[in-house]
Order: structure tokens, then C-alpha cells, then sequence
């Protein structure tokens, strides 16, 4: 096959879950596997695994950087920038809809009855996709013992990155101590710091201020979408460039449209400086997930074969896991509240244990359809 179709390929396959991909990235990555391990064979479980484990190291939003690896390793660098384009574009375009109507009319649509049954369906879909990665990442009682660890700690609220790293570290030190591993080639490596970054001073709704903010959020956050909304509060909620109400409506926004949550600042950046505001701010908080991700994606090979390397990724992997793990139980909590959302729930964990080869966008949009007619009842 020659580049030109696996560009083709990559396309089509990232606009695809760019629209259905509800749910977020645990979502998100559960509906990659499924297309790119499972059906398509493009990655081996083990390198999926891999570069899981080496997207939640570096900042930005996962799931994005994750179709941006996958480009990359089925077509190259055209195919790394085509993946990482086309699954943002769909959000990018509805969100930009939302943002108009709501500068336009002052609200949003009614869509709860439909994301009722969305959640307890992309819980399952989710459970579906970690349960196979869970098999194939707990190699050794040693990891097994790490992944309890950061299951805990992620339930008790630990930050997220401090147990990647700190998984990974404890991996080393374990192995260190147990079977005095030493790289005989001399390989040595610096883990990933974290850097303070002073805030930027903000002195009017211009472009460039936004691209400046936006580019800043994108290189340096880690998390998940509830730590963007703790930036965006802090660089212009407080700074009085949005209000708190239109903030809460771009988490809405987030929530209920397919693909990554970032696409949430189209909506803020159409809101402060309409449709160039939305443009640039879209731009600026995705271009360090590109730049990262060219970056990391030649070494992660190399750190499977690198003996020190290959431990901390196996006990991050482990982490990464167990921080899904943690995701799904806080949702279910969250959403799964009465007998019409365990009913769906239920369903939807049937269906993807047992039909394996159906389609995950057909489940999110069965719990849609079953959501929607249960409220009516």
C-alpha cells in the first residue's frame, strides 16, 4: 500500500471518531484500540500500550496526541499531522456552531435527555477497550502491586502526573534493589521536569494575547479536561474577559460534543474575539501536542529496548491503567444514579463483551436513542 492511501486511510478513520467520539479521552483511546489493534492491525497491543504510557508524560490532551502517534506510525509525518488535523476539525466545527448560537441567542440547545444515555454507554465502551490493555500490562505481582497503588491514590484525588512519574520511579527503584539492574550499554536518560511558568500578563482580548494564553495552557497542562477549566477561570474569568457563566457553558459545550475537550476554547475564543478569536485559540492550545508528539515518537521505541527505560514504562503503563480505572468509577458514580441509567449501563456492557466486532459509535449512539426514549417515559 503506498503512502497516499495510508494518508487516505488515516483520514478517514480519524474524521470518523473525530464525530463520534464521545465521552473523553478514556473514550476516546477505547475507540482507537478497537479500530487500530483490533480490526486494522496497524499497532501491536503492546506498542497501543506503549504510547499510552508515553502520551500521559508530556502535557495536552491525550487522546489527541494519541491520534497524532497513530498517524505517524501508519503514514509518517504527513500522516502525523493528517490524524492529528482531522480528529479535531469535527469538535472544533460543532463546538464553533454552538459558540455562534450561544453569542447569537444567549443559550444552548437542549441535549441532556440524550447525553443521559450517552454516559452509561461510554462507560462500558470504555470498560471494553482497559480490560484487554489491564491483561497485557500487569505482567509481574510487582506491577500488579504498583497498579493497586495508583488505583487508591487516584481514587483518594492524587494528581494524576506525580503518579505516572512516581510509578515509574518506584518501578526502578524495586527492580534496582531486587535484582541490581544495571543498562551495560551506559544508556542514560533525564525524565521529563516540570518547570514553573510565570503567569503572562494579559492586556487586552487581542489575538495575540489569546494565542499567547492558549499556547501557554497547551505546553504546560496535564490532566484532564477539569484542570483546563481551572486555567481558563484563572486566565480570564479572573481577569474579567469572560464571565463565569459563559465558562460553565464552555464546560457544557465540552461535554456533550464528539472529540477532544480542548475544543472548548473555540467556544471561549469565539466568545472574547469571535470567529478570529475562536481560530487562533483553537490553533495556539493544539500546536504543542504536534511538537511533543514529533518529538516523542522516535524514542518510545527506543525506551522499550533500553533495559531502565523499559521498566519505568511497564510500571507507567501499569499507572496509566489504573488512572482509567479511577475515570470510569468516578463516571459511573456520577452517572449511573438510577434504574433507567444501570439499565443502560447494563446493555451496554453486554453488548461489548459479547459482540465484540460491533461498533463502539453504534453503542454511543444506541444509549443516545434508549437515554432519550427512557426520559420520555
Amino acid at each position: 500500500m503506498n503512502e497516499k492511501q495510508k494518508l487516505k486511510e488515516v483520514a478517514a478513520l480519524f474524521l470518523k471518531l473525530g464525530f463520534i467520539g464521545f465521552g473523553g479521552p478514556a473514550a476516546h483511546i477505547s475507540m482507537m484500540r478497537e479500530e487500530v489493534v483490533v480490526k486494522k492491525k496497524w499497532l501491536e497491543e503492546q506498542h497501543f500500550l506503549d504510547l499510552i504510557g508515553a502520551t500521559n508524560l508530556i502535557p495536552g490532551p491525550n487522546s489527541t496526541e494519541m491520534a497524532i502517534h497513530i498517524g505517524h506510525e501508519r503514514a509518517g509525518w504527513k500522516g502525523l499531522i493528517v490524524a492529528g488535523i482531522c480528529f479535531i476539525v469535527p469538535a472544533v466545527m460543532l463546538t464553533g456552531i454552538f459558540a455562534w448560537l450561544y453569542k447569537d441567542y444567549g443559550q444552548l440547545p437542549e441535549i441532556q435527555p440524550f447525553l443521559y444515555g450517552i454516559k452509561p454507554a461510554i462507560i462500558a465502551i470504555i470498560l471494553g477497550a482497559i480490560f484487554p490493555l489491564a491483561k497485557k500490562s500487569l505482567k509481574t505481582v510487582q506491577l500488579g502491586i504498583i497498579g493497586c497503588i495508583v488505583l487508591l491514590l487516584s481514587l483518594l484525588q492524587f494528581n494524576e502526573i506525580m503518579l505516572l512519574f512516581g510509578a515509574g520511579f518506584l518501578a526502578l527503584f524495586w527492580n534496582s534493589f531486587t535484582n541490581k539492574i544495571s543498562d551495560k550499554k551506559g544508556n542514560n536518560w533525564i525524565p521529563l521536569m516540570l518547570f514553573p511558568v510565570s503567569k503572562t500578563a494579559l492586556l487586552a482580548p487581542t489575538n495575540f494575547n489569546l494565542f499567547l494564553i492558549f499556547l501557554k495552557i497547551g505546553a504546560i497542562l496535564y490532566g484532564s479536561g477539569y484542570v483546563l477549566f481551572a486555567f481558563l477561570d484563572a486566565e480570564l474569568v479572573a481577569k474579567g474577559l469572560l464571565t463565569r457563566t459563559e465558562l460553565i457553558d464552555a464546560i457544557a459545550v465540552g461535554q456533550f460534543t464528539p472529540g477532544p475537550v480542548f475544543s472548548s476554547v473555540t467556544f471561549v475564543g469565539y466568545q472574547i474575539n469571535g470567529i478570529s478569536g475562536a481560530l487562533i485559540s483553537t490553533l495556539a492550545i493544539f500546536v504543542p501536542s504536534f511538537v511533543f508528539v514529533a518529538l516523542l515518537n522516535p524514542l518510545v521505541k527506543k525506551m522499550r529496548n533500553s533495559k531502565p527505560f523499559a521498566v519505568f514504562l511497564d510500571a507507567v503503563n501499569v499507572a496509566s491503567i489504573a488512572i482509567i480505572v479511577s475515570i470510569c468509577y468516578e463516571l459511573g458514580r456520577d452517572t449511573i444514579t438510577d434504574r433507567r441509567t444501570i439499565l443502560i449501563a447494563v446493555l451496554s456492557i453486554v453488548i461489548v463483551f459479547k459482540y465484540k466486532k460491533i461498533n463502539s459509535a453504534f453503542i454511543v449512539l444506541g444509549g443516545a436513542l434508549v437515554g432519550y426514549l427512557l426520559m420520555l417515559v
